[in-house]
């Protein structure tokens, strides 16, 4: 898959939050688009001078392992709680993307949905 535009890229990172048991979107005050699970934040994405921005949720330990790729950096006033950035992420980063975000996901979501997505996609 390749995403050149900030709405394809908006449309992906949509279509991968959503598939998430009893996950939403909220747009924030800031016009972020932010993806929620039991009210909490595992993916927030939006536009800005420097195209489209993707954060999500992570532990210390895998944030550790993603800033030594020059892709990722520490999300801007969240990042000290294990939040992750990329900025306009090319075609090839979005199956590593995908499961950045499902994890993320599962680290935000209380344990009965934990439970139930990892029971249908036994990882």
């Amino acid at each position: 898959m390749k995403y050149q535009d900030t709405a394809g890229m908006l449309e992906n990172v949509r279509s991968i939050c959503l598939a998430m048991p009893e996950a939403v979107e909220h747009i924030d005050g800031f016009g972020h688009n932010t993806f929620k699970i039991n009210g909490k934040s595992f993916v927030i994405s939006g536009e800005n001078e420097k195209g489209f921005g993707l954060s999500f949720k992570s532990d210390r330990e895998t944030q550790e392992l993603l800033l030594q790729n020059e892709r990722f950096f520490k999300t801007p006033y969240i990042g000290h709680h294990g939040w992750v950035s990329i900025q306009n992420p090319a075609g090839e980063d979005w199956d590593e993307l995908t499961d950045l975000i499902q994890e993320a996901y599962l680290r935000a979501a209380p344990k009965r949905l934990v439970k139930q997505w990892l029971e249908v996609n036994k990882k």
